[in-house]
C-alpha cells in the first residue's frame, strides 16, 4: 500500500473540485478503487468507471439516480460491508473487468465524476491523516472518540457537518462510523469534507 500515491490522488481530488472538473482521472490501484468507491457511497463522488487512457464516452456515465442491485460497485460495497470475502470476489472482478496485460497494466485509470450543490463542489477539502513516514493506527475505541468529535492521539475529532474519515482495516476501507459500529481498528488514512 502507497500512501505516497494516495497522498497524490487526495490532492489532485482536492485541485480537480476547486477547478471545476466534471470528470477526472487517476490511477488505477485497489486500494485508489476502494477508497472512491468509499466516497461515492458518502456522497462525494458521482461516478466511478475504470477504463484506459482516454475517457469514458459520456452517453456511458451514470446520471445520479440510485444504482441498480446488480451494479458491480454495489455488489462489492454490500460484500465489504457483510465482512464476507465475497467482496474481495467482486473487488477481483472489478479488476479483471477488462482484459489486462503486460503492456497496458500501466495505462489503466479510474475516471471519476465529480459532485457540486449550488455551484459549490461537494468534496471541498482532501488530505491525508497518515503520512508515509508517520502511520497512525487507532483502536475501535479511539475511531469511536474521533467520530463522536473529540481528539484521540494525533487525529481532531469529526465536527463539521458531512465529514468523514476513511480507515483500513483488516476488511478493507471504511468510513469511521462504520468502523464502530463493526467494533474495527485499523490505520487511519485520509479526512474528506
Amino acid at each position: 500500500m502507497s500512501l505516497v500515491n494516495l497522498a497524490h490522488v487526495c490532492s489532485h481530488l482536492q485541485n480537480a473540485s476547486k477547478a471545476r472538473l466534471g470528470l477526472t482521472s487517476i490511477p488505477s490501484t485497489k486500494l485508489h478503487l476502494s477508497v472512491c468507491l468509499n466516497l461515492q457511497k458518502q456522497g462525494f463522488l458521482s461516478t466511478v468507471i475504470r477504463g484506459g487512457p482516454s475517457p469514458p464516452d459520456l452517453n456511458s456515465l451514470h446520471t445520479g439516480d440510485p444504482l441498480p442491485e446488480t451494479d458491480d460497485a454495489t455488489l462489492y460495497l454490500r460484500a465489504a460491508h457483510q465482512g464476507t470475502n465475497t467482496a474481495d470476489r467482486h473487488l477481483d472482478a472489478l479488476v479483471e473487468e477488462a482484459t489486462v496485460t503486460q503492456e497496458n497494466v500501466a495505462t489503466r485509470r479510474l475516471w471519476l465524476g465529480l459532485k457540486y450543490w449550488n455551484s459549490q463542489p461537494v468534496l471541498s477539502e482532501m488530505k491525508m491523516v497518515s503520512k508515509p513516514k508517520q502511520r497512525i493506527w487507532l483502536k475501535a475505541e479511539d475511531i469511536g472518540r474521533i467520530a463522536r468529535g473529540r481528539e484521540a492521539g494525533y487525529v481532531k475529532g469529526l465536527t463539521r457537518p458531512g465529514e468523514c474519515l476513511f480507515v483500513t482495516t483488516d476488511k478493507g476501507v471504511m468510513e469511521a462510523r462504520e468502523c464502530v459500529e463493526r467494533r474495527l481498528g485499523g490505520m487511519v488514512l485520509c479526512r474528506v469534507n
